[in-house]
């Protein structure tokens, strides 16, 4: 079996969670003592990416600085790049399998 659909479905987790902790951290911008989200990811020995949540230290009262806010953003349109590419490779995949049985058939 091919390991295209196990690599891209990670990729989709990954994507799904940086996308999450970007929301989220946009959404409680002005909570006081609010702990920012980031997402690191790790490789998989048998293929694929982790994704674990990590928190960062609390932004006091003074809230989210405008680079943040702005990597926030740019989070997203990476976890939008990353959901593209991953589709995309699934999408390659089924067509592959196809003509190999088309091919064969």
């Amino acid at each position: 079996m091919s390991t295209l659909p196990t690599l891209a479905s990670s990729g989709l987790a990954a994507a799904q969670a940086r996308l999450d902790a970007s929301a989220n951290n946009i959404a409680n911008v002005a909570t006081p003592s609010y702990r920012r989200e980031d997402v690191v990811q790790s490789t998989r020995a048998t293929g694929g990416v982790d994704a674990s949540l990590r928190q960062l230290d609390p932004q006091g009262d003074e809230g989210a600085s405008t680079s943040q806010l702005t990597q926030d953003v740019v989070n997203q349109q990476v976890a939008l790049y990353n959901f593209q590419s991953h589709v995309l490779t699934l999408k390659t995949e089924g067509s592959m399998v196809g003509s190999l049985l088309d091919c064969t058939a």
